[in-house]
């Protein structure tokens, strides 16, 4: 065994392996076009790839640290591990956080290194369940492989007659991956932030998206699909009112699986279901192409709370009678343990502020 250095030459072989969109090849390319540094390694035997992993590195401001991510990846054997702190310590990381693209009923051992202890020596690790775990430990998914009779029967009834409004309205659903299109999401994408008032990522990071992804049905690739679902009001006081665009979501295709990341809804019109049939149409969409499952990238646990800000989203997606996947969850590989536990204090801290910010002007 050994670890190569993933390039453009090898991309086809390294996408070959990892098995979820933050992993792929084209994720890395749009990543570097943020300002963050990328590392791509590949576990070798015989000169076939085995195993691979993305690594990205994100600067802890005013010092000269970095908090590693991998997400999504998989199973974190012993072997990728010592890579990972090899290169942990070479980048000045704190730590790296891990969230595995495992299912919670897979039966899995926590890695750990015996000899751990305050030293920071090399080869020196130990994995923890991370302090503040980034992305969510479940997420719906839907077979595709069913018949839309199938998939209709078993959505909730509430979601079936919502399907039925938007279509009684004349909603269109429409794939436009054109810069005017994008420009209208990113607006969307504005106003449903504000609206919801949770923290989302910059517009740069959705235009380095856009920009970066290719837009091709190519399941070896990960691609992008802006889809829009558009309204033409029947009566405004407005004339000759055009059609306008009430809600736009960001769908990824990789592999043989359908992604739902981002999306964005007006609040004109809100009586027209837009959202609901534009989930339909996703999902019809992924059949069209041939995929087998459908992840609504995220959700709550399976008794969520109604006061969670995300329980909305969640009893959404819910109601489309997909299946509620849990992973193992995330971890932190620590590499050097004093600065860890000052990092954890300060981050408490941190995002204790923010959520008092966030009511005072709520």
């Amino acid at each position: 065994m050994e670890f190569i250095d993933v390039t453009e030459n090898n991309k086809n072989e390294y996408n070959a392996v990892v098995a979820h969109p933050l992993q792929s090849f084209e994720w890395g390319e749009f990543r570097k076009k943020t300002g963050v540094k990328v590392i791509r390694r590949a576990m070798v035997q015989h000169g076939e790839i085995m195993r691979a992993f993305t690594l990205t590195l994100h600067k802890i401001p005013k010092t000269k640290l970095y908090i590693g991510y991998l997400p999504k990846g998989s199973e974190p054997t012993e072997e990728i591990l010592n890579e990972i702190s090899r290169i942990a310590r070479l980048e000045n990381c704190i730590f790296v956080q891990f969230e595995p693209n495992l299912k919670a009923d897979k039966k899995w051992k926590l890695p750990q290194r015996p000899e751990f202890d305050a030293g920071e020596e090399a080869g020196n690790w130990k994995l923890v369940n991370a302090a503040h775990p980034l992305f969510t430990k479940y997420t719906f998914v839907l077979d595709l492989t069913k018949q839309e009779e199938e998939l209709l029967a078993q959505m909730h009834s509430k979601t079936r007659y919502n399907i039925k409004v938007a279509q009684k309205h004349g909603i269109k659903v429409l794939e436009d991956n054109s810069q005017d299109s994008f420009k209208t999401y990113l607006k969307l994408m504005t106003e449903t932030t504000n609206r919801q008032a949770f923290y989302a990522h910059t517009p740069s990071y959705h235009k380095n998206l856009f920009e970066t992804l290719p837009k091709k049905d190519d399941t070896n690739s990960l691609s992008y699909h802006l889809l829009n679902a558009v309204y033409k009001p029947k009566q405004s006081t407005i004339a000759n009112q055009q059609s306008i665009i009430l809600t736009s979501w960001v769908l990824f295709v990789f592999k043989d699986t359908l992604y739902y990341p981002y999306g964005a809804s007006s609040r004109q019109y809100r009586e027209t279901m837009a959202s609901n049939l534009m989930a339909w149409e996703a999902i019809k969409f992924g059949k069209k192409l041939g995929l087998k499952k459908f992840d609504m990238w995220g959700a709550l646990g399976p008794e969520p709370s109604k006061n969670d800000p995300w329980y909305g989203f969640h009893r959404f997606k819910e109601g489309y009678g997909a299946e509620l996947v849990e992973y193992v969850g995330s971890y932190d590989l620590v590499v050097k343990p004093l600065l860890y536990e000052l990092y954890k204090a300060a981050d408490k801290i941190r995002w204790g502020l923010l959520r008092l910010l966030k009511r005072l002007l709520g």
